[in-house]
């Protein structure tokens, strides 16, 4: 394990550890409307730099001292627990307020009658001429949105590579295609490093969202992941999209990566690029903040950012890498028996997803959301972030589990590991996800 550095937060907020039941009166007993809010921007995100983590909590505290008539009741936790939590939470049909709703679950819960319909209050939002419109399509079921995309935009997949290592190696510029990656293996590990590249998918979403979900589109290309998405006809078990599951198998049994990557988590795996044990690491932006927070100055300095190389025999997309705003602010659909409690809560989620939020996300970590930011000034920030910000210049794809029912998601991931391991086929991870896909999907 790594010693932390001590970073200084610009907000310090106290998460409450409570959660009170969506059965609760909307006022409490000061006669202050009561709102109970649960989301995942903990204290250790803070401390670790995440931009929308840091956004969020400064929002909410903004929010506070601007709305004294609110008795806003947080339940934080951990994204892991989070997305535990509120799954149970669902099929209970008990969710709060508002709270953190994932893509993949919006046609669900739409269709379960679990989430408040948004459209018109997303319409006649006062900055809706500012929202990124686009950016609703994760949140918008036959029609009607159900959430307001919230925290930072991000991607789940870029390369993290220490540029000295590298030259040392021998390379002016990281690999182009992974040929070049396994052709580097003796090369790198001369330099002392173990791995060409770390990787952690202890918790099974890291494979299908930082890695497959990039590959997936070379092999296929967007127009097959939009029709998994809207169920017009794509299947797991297409050739192009078993490529990419058969690419993926090889790659991970090719002896580049760390063997344990199936056991670490994705910090694991950045720890082991902090400490220069490997070359390279496969992560989500969130990952590049924490090795921001964590990494000596000299790997700061010498940390480059790429996509992913390009597979063999890919050819339908290049240099893409997913992207997108994966969760967004919204709101249980028993609220709105109480028109005025829906009201404060359209109000809440409106302000943290809004130019207070946007402003300072964009000011303090050069990142984007829902609400448009213009001329943001990049020259006060260091080379790091500069060097992140021009990686989004690469052309952008979608994230698998930002949209397909999380019940499909959870079977490919869990096969998905397996399938790591070489103990299931390709062919049967495809099977096995379509069989589901179809299950669930059906018309």
């Amino acid at each position: 394990m790594i010693k932390r550095k001590t970073v200084l937060s610009l907000v310090l907020l106290a998460a409450c550890p409570l959660l009170v039941s969506a059965k609760s009166k909307s006022k409490s007993d000061s006669g202050k409307i009561e709102i109970n809010l649960m989301h995942f921007s903990t204290s250790e995100e803070v401390s670790n730099k995440n931009g929308g983590a840091t956004a969020l909590r400064y929002a909410i505290d903004q929010y506070q001292k601007k709305h004294p008539d609110i008795n806003l009741v947080l339940n934080v936790l951990a994204n892991n627990e989070y997305k535990e939590k509120i799954a149970t939470l669902s099929a209970a049909n008990d969710l709060p307020d508002v709270f953190m709703l994932q893509g993949m679950n919006t046609a669900s819960w739409s269709k379960q009658g679990l989430i408040a319909d948004l459209t018109d209050a997303v319409a006649k939002s006062p900055y809706s001429k500012n929202y990124d419109q686009k950016k609703f399509y994760t949140f918008t079921a036959n029609g009607k949105r159900y959430a307001i995309p919230a925290l930072a935009e991000g991607t789940c997949c870029v390369v993290v590579y220490n540029k000295a290592v590298w030259a040392k190696a021998g390379y002016k510029t990281f690999p182009a295609t992974w040929d070049e990656m396994i052709k580097a293996k003796d090369a790198i590990q001369k330099t002392g490093a173990k791995y060409v590249c770390s990787f952690g998918n202890r918790d099974k979403w890291q494979i299908d969202s930082c890695f497959l979900s990039t590959v997936g589109d070379r092999f296929t290309g967007s127009d097959w992941t939009y029709s998994m998405i809207e169920n017009r006809g794509a299947k797991f078990t297409d050739a192009n999209f078993l490529a990419a599951l058969k690419f993926t198998q090889d790659i991970f049994q090719s002896g580049i990566f760390n063997p344990d990557f199936n056991v670490v988590s994705n910090n694991d795996s950045n720890d082991y690029y902090i400490l220069g044990q490997s070359a390279s690491a496969i992560c989500g932006n969130w990952d590049v903040s924490y090795i921001y927070a964590n990494a000596d100055k000299d790997v700061i300095e010498n940390t480059g950012f790429a996509v992913l190389p390009q597979p063999s025999g890919a050819t339908a997309s290049y240099k893409t890498h997913d992207t997108g705003q994966g969760y967004g602010l919204a709101i249980s659909s028993k609220v709105a028996s109480d028109p005025k409690k829906l009201a404060a809560c359209v109000d809440l989620i409106e302000y943290l997803t809004g130019p207070v939020f946007a402003d300072y996300l964009a000011k303090n970590f050069a990142l984007s959301s829902v609400y448009k930011v213009q001329n943001v000034d990049l020259s006060k920030f260091d080379a790091y972030t500069r060097d992140f910000y021009k990686f989004y210049e690469n052309p952008g794809c979608e994230i698998y589990d930002s949209y397909i029912n999380s019940a499909v998601i959870d079977v490919l991931n869990t096969n998905l590991q397996t399938m790591l391991n070489g103990t299931l086929t390709p062919e049967q991870v495809a099977q096995t996800a379509q069989a589901k896909y179809d299950e669930v999907y059906k018309k």
